[in-house]
């Protein structure tokens, strides 16, 4: 006996019985098409598996003079001086804070506007305002840069300053992390002091991470199971109560996805957090996001090729420092991988 099942072929014994305990063979029929689109997508995703293995190959290649001149210095030196003293303790710091600066400005403005869009924005609204919202990633991030050193240094120094002013008493001393250092006399501080900060270069890169973040956000929170939302609303619930208890809980693994990704993105942001920043190598300075200066590694290797690229130790310092870009990207996204699987969206909604 058999049952087509729409592409499945469902064979079952001889002599079977639909009320015999005894589980059918289900058999896959594919056609030309099928298995054409199943070899293509697998070479798709071999390509990539096999440049990123390429990509990372190479990185350890041209970076292995660098790791046997600097040994494990390489990652707890503050200094960049190569072939004499050099690593990315510094850079590290710096570019974890700019990373978690624009996830802190990124993550509520996304939430928000994802939520505007697909629970409260008239229908009429919604495709030009997720349009407006997308083509925020269609714009260079020079000319973020451009714009963030430009306009936005002057009105960020200024909060910076209200924050150092105010709030100096917020402090971590076993980090040594504070909004700026709290001896000094703010009355005689000056805005100069405040511009080309890590707080200005996270505001920028927030700017370029929110549309992959509102995307990512806005796509789970439309799937939200809708028979759930109007048994909500029957229930007497109000549109935010729809919201607490049917969006978010459902929406949770994508939120977090979304964030990761964000973070992802806000970790190998160049040419913007180049054009912003002061470069300095003091991890005690880039602890203080509000104070001038800043560096990440992106931007290091940026500003630091064209005077490094002749070979040597000098070059196989910045190959070493991409690859240690490369592999926290890599691990970042895992980890992404890993808590959305086990947020598993939708499974702690509850009515």
């Amino acid at each position: 006996m058999s049952i087509d099942g729409g592409g499945l072929l469902l064979q079952a014994p001889a002599h079977y019985k639909f009320d015999d305990d005894v589980p059918m063979v289900v058999v896959t029929q594919r056609t030309a098409a099928d298995e054409l689109y199943r070899a293509g997508a697998r070479a798709a995703g071999a390509i990539t598996l096999g440049l990123m293995g390429l990509i990372g190959f190479f990185l350890l290649y041209r970076s292995r003079e660098a790791f046997s001149s600097a040994g494990w210095r390489f990652f707890t030196e503050q200094r960049w001086s190569p072939p004499n003293a050099f690593g990315i303790a510094a850079l590290l710091v710096g570019t974890i804070v700019i990373a978690v600066v624009a996830l802190v400005v990124a993550f509520p403005i996304a939430a928000g506007t994802a939520l505007y869009i697909t629970e409260y924005a008239p229908l009429r609204v919604r495709r030009p305002l997720t349009s407006l919202v997308d083509l925020l990633a269609a714009i260079p991030s020079l000319i973020y840069g451009i714009w963030g050193a430009a306009v936005l240094s002057g009105r960020v120094a200024n909060v910076s300053r209200f924050f150092a002013d105010h709030f100096s008493w917020v402090r971590l001393p076993a980090l040594q992390l504070s909004f700026w250092h709290w001896y000094r006399p703010f009355q005689t501080v000056s805005n100069a002091g405040f511009t080309a900060s890590s707080m200005l270069a996270g505001i920028v890169v927030a700017l370029m991470v929110l549309p992959i973040c509102t995307a990512i956000m806005r796509e789970v929170f439309s799937q939200a199971p809708q028979g759930e939302r109007e048994s909500a609303l029957a229930l007497g619930g109000t549109r935010w109560g729809v919201i607490r208890d049917v969006v978010l809980p459902f929406g949770k693994g994508g939120m977090i996805g979304g964030a990761m990704l964000g973070l992802g993105r806000a970790l190998g942001e160049t040419i913007a957090v180049a054009i912003i920043i002061s470069p300095k190598f003091d991890i005690h300075s880039l602890l203080q996001p509000l104070q001038t200066g800043g560096n990440s590694i992106a931007a290091h290797i940026a500003l630091r090729w064209p005077e490094q690229s002749a070979g040597g130790v000098p070059t196989s310092s910045l190959m070493a420092a991409g690859l240690v870009l490369f592999v926290m990207t890599l691990a970042v996204n895992m980890v992404a991988s890993l808590v959305v699987a086990r947020s598993r969206s939708g499974s702690a909604t509850e009515i």
